[in-house]
C-alpha cells in the first residue's frame, strides 16, 4: 500500500514538473536583434517584456532619455556606455507608451515601447536595436552629423540677405538670414524663464511658412546644451477650469541656431521655420519651447504671435 502510495505521489509530482516546465517554454521570450536606419519622421516600435532588458544603440552620444509613462517603463543611461541606452517595463501587466532618445547633436529618436506582459505565449522580444545612419551620409571627424534637421551654423556660415541668392532666373535675397541677423541685432531682449532664458523676436510668412527669429541665454553658473526648439498650440480642451491643458506640437520644417553649447552668460541666436495651422480656438495659442538636455521635461514656454509679424512674398 505504501509501496502504490509513493508510486502514485511520484507520477503526480512528475506530471506537475513537466506541466509547468511546458508553461514556462510556453512563455518563453523570442529574441529579436535589430538594425534600424535613421529616417526622418519615423517611429520604431520597441517590443519588451517583464524580466528582460532592451539594448538600444546609438551612432553618436546619448544626451538624455525621456519616457512618456514612467510608471510602466524604466529608461537607464550612463556616461560610461555614452551610445547605449536600456529599456525594460516595470510592470508585470500589458502597457504601452513612448520614449524620446536625444543625442549629443540635438537629434531625437522617437520610439513606441509596446509589453504584451507576463506569461504570454512566444512574447517577440527586442535584445537589441541596433541604429546605423544612412547610407551615403557624410560624418564629420568628431561624428556629430545630425541626421533629421539642418546643422546648426554662426550666422557668418548664412547667407548674407544683401548676397542675391540665384534660383533659376530669379535673384532674391535670403529672409531667414534677414530673420537671424535681425534677432541677433536684439541688444537687450525681452527673456523668460530663470536658469534658460529665451525671447522671441520677429516672424516672417513665406510660402505658407512661418520664419521666427529667437534667442537664448545661459543665465547660470554651469555649461548646458540647448535641445532643438519646439513649437505647439497649446490650450485647455473645452471650457472651464476643471478641463485638462492640451499641447498639440507644431511640425517644424527647419532650425538653425548660432550655438548649441553654451557656457555661463553665453547667448544664441536663431530661426525656427514651421508651417502653422490655418486657424486656433480663442483659448489656444502658439508657444515657442526651448530645453537643456539635462532638462528636457521642463521647457521655457514663450507666446509666439499666431500671424507672421511681416509678409516676406514667395519663392
Amino acid at each position: 500500500m505504501k509501496r502504490q502510495l509513493f508510486l502514485w505521489i511520484s507520477t503526480f509530482i512528475g506530471l506537475g514538473t513537466c506541466c509547468g516546465a511546458a508553461q514556462v517554454d510556453d512563455a518563453r521570450a523570442n529574441p529579436e536583434v535589430r538594425n534600424v536606419t535613421i529616417e526622418e519622421d519615423t517611429i520604431t516600435t520597441v517590443y519588451l517584456s517583464p524580466g528582460y532588458t532592451t539594448s538600444v544603440r546609438l551612432p553618436e552620444e546619448v544626451s538624455s532619455v525621456v519616457v512618456g509613462n514612467p510608471l510602466t517603463f524604466k529608461a537607464e543611461h550612463s556616461e560610461s556606455e555614452a551610445h547605449l541606452v536600456f529599456l525594460k517595463p516595470i510592470t508585470l501587466k500589458p502597457a504601452e507608451s513612448n520614449a524620446l532618445i536625444t543625442t549629443r547633436s540635438g537629434q531625437g529618436i522617437s520610439l513606441h515601447l509596446i509589453s504584451r506582459g507576463q506569461g504570454t505565449k512566444q512574447a517577440r522580444v527586442d535584445f537589441l536595436l541596433e541604429y546605423r545612419r544612412p547610407q551615403g551620409v557624410l560624418i564629420g571627424p568628431t561624428g556629430g552629423q545630425n541626421f533629421f534637421v539642418a546643422e546648426t551654423k554662426p550666422i557668418s556660415a548664412i547667407e548674407r540677405s544683401d548676397t542675391p541668392r540665384q534660383t533659376g532666373q530669379n535673384v532674391r535675397p535670403d529672409p531667414v538670414a534677414d530673420v537671424l541677423r535681425q534677432q541677433q541685432g536684439v541688444a537687450s531682449p525681452l527673456w523668460a524663464g530663470a536658469t534658460l532664458q529665451v525671447n522671441v523676436g520677429e516672424s516672417v510668412e513665406r510660402d505658407h511658412q512661418t520664419i521666427l527669429g529667437f534667442s537664448v541665454l545661459n543665465n547660470s553658473k554651469r555649461t548646458i546644451e540647448v535641445l532643438p526648439p519646439q513649437i505647439a498650440l497649446s490650450g485647455r480642451a473645452g471650457s472651464g477650469k476643471g478641463n485638462e491643458i492640451k499641447a498639440e506640437p507644431i511640425g517644424i520644417v527647419d532650425y538653425q541656431m548660432t550655438s548649441k553649447r553654451l557656457g555661463p552668460g553665453e547667448r544664441a541666436d536663431g530661426v525656427v521655420i514651421f508651417e502653422r495651422p490655418t486657424f486656433k480656438e480663442s483659448a489656444e495659442k502658439l508657444e515657442l519651447q526651448v530645453a537643456e538636455s539635462g532638462q528636457v521635461d521642463h521647457p521655457v514656454r514663450v507666446a509666439v504671435p499666431f500671424v507672421a509679424t511681416s509678409t516676406g512674398g514667395t519663392q
